[in-house]
C-alpha cells in the first residue's frame, strides 16, 4: 500500500532528511586517504544521536542473515551498496558511497553521496557525474500524473547512453514512517508504466550505476553487494516529496558539497 503524506508529515520528513545531509557533510570533512570507514561510522552515529534522532540502518533486519551492524553503509570502489564499515584505511583514488538514514520525530530520512578519496581518474569522475545527473533526471520525471516507470526510464536512458550499467537487483523505494514503503522505484523502466505518481507520495530515488557490467553478487557477510567484474560503481540518492503539483527534494547535498569545495 502506498501511504500519501500530509503537508505536516512532509515537513517532518524534511527535518529527518536535512539531518541526513548534515550528517553526510560531517563525513565530507573526513574524506581523505588513511581514514577508515569505521571512523566515519562512529562520527555519523554520534552526530545523529546528538541531534535527537536514531540511525535507522543500525540493526536493520536482513532477510538473508543478521541485522545491519552499523549506522551508515560505506561502499568502496566495486561495492555497489550495503558495504559494512571496517578498519581498512581508504586509499588515494578510491571512491566511497556513504548511505545514511535517520529516524526523527517518527519519520525517516534517506540519502547517499559518492565521495572521491583524493584524486581519482577522469574515467571515474565521469561515472560519478553521470550518476548524479541521472538522479536529477529521475527526480524531474516525478510529477503528479506520471508513472514510476517514467522515473526509471529517465535514469536508464541517461546512463546507458554513456555505456554504463544499471543495477537492477536493488531499487529506490517509498519512504515515511518506515524506511522502505511502497512503491518500489527501479532505475530502469518504460515510460507510462508502473504506479501513478500522486500528490503526497514520498520516495527515495537512488541510481546505482556501474562502470562495466551491471551483474552483482553478495559477499559472505550477507550485506555487501559487489560488481562481478570488479569495476567501480556509483550511488547517489535523494528523498523527495511530490506535492502542490511538483517534486520537492527533501534531502540536500548543499552542505556536503560546500565542505568538499573547501578541500
Amino acid at each position: 500500500m502506498i501511504f500519501l503524506k500530509t503537508e505536516d508529515e512532509i515537513e517532518l520528513m524534511r527535518a529527518a532528511n536535512l539531518l541526513v545531509g548534515d550528517t553526510l557533510a560531517e563525513i565530507a570533512k573526513m574524506i581523505k586517504p588513511g581514514v577508515t570507514t569505521a571512523q566515519m561510522n562512529s562520527v555519523a552515529e554520534e552526530y545523529i544521536r546528538d541531534h535527537g534522532a536514531v540511525p535507522t540502518f543500525l540493526g536493520f533486519p536482513n532477510p538473508y542473515g543478521g541485522p545491519f551492524p552499523a549506522s551508515i553503509c560505506t561502499s568502496v570502489n566495486d561495492v555497489v551498496v550495503h558495504g559494512v564499515p571496517n578498519d581498512t584505511p581508504l586509499e588515494e583514488g578510491d571512491i566511497v558511497s556513504v548511505d545514511c538514514g535517520t529516524l526523527l520525530n517518527g519519520f525517516n530520512g534517506d540519502s547517499c553521496y559518492t565521495f572521491c578519496v583524493g584524486e581519482v581518474s577522469d574515467e571515474v569522475k565521469a561515472l560519478l557525474q553521470r550518476t548524479k545527473e541521472a538522479l536529477y533526471k529521475g527526480i524531474e520525471a516525478a510529477l503528479p500524473g506520471k508513472r514510476i516507470g517514467d522515473i526509471g526510464a529517465s535514469v536508464q536512458e541517461h546512463c546507458t547512453s554513456a555505456g554504463y550499467g544499471i543495477v537492477k537487483e536493488f531499487v529506490g523505494h517509498g519512504i515515511g514512517k518506515e524506511m522502505h514503503e511502497d512503491p518500489q522505484v527501479p532505475n530502469y523502466g518504460r515510460r507510462g508504466n508502473g504506479p501513478m505518481i500522486k500528490n503526497g507520495m514520498c520516495i527515495a530515488i537512488e541510481p546505482m550505476i556501474t562502470m562495466g557490467n551491471p551483474s552483482v553478487y553478495m559477499m559472505p557477510d550477507r550485506w555487501t553487494i559487489k560488481t562481478r567484474d570488479g569495476k567501480v560503481a556509483a550511488h547517489f540518492e535523494h528523498t523527495i516529496a511530490v506535492h502542490n503539483g511538483k517534486f520537492d527534494i527533501l534531502s540536500s547535498f548543499e552542505k556536503i558539497e560546500r565542505e568538499l569545495n573547501k578541500n
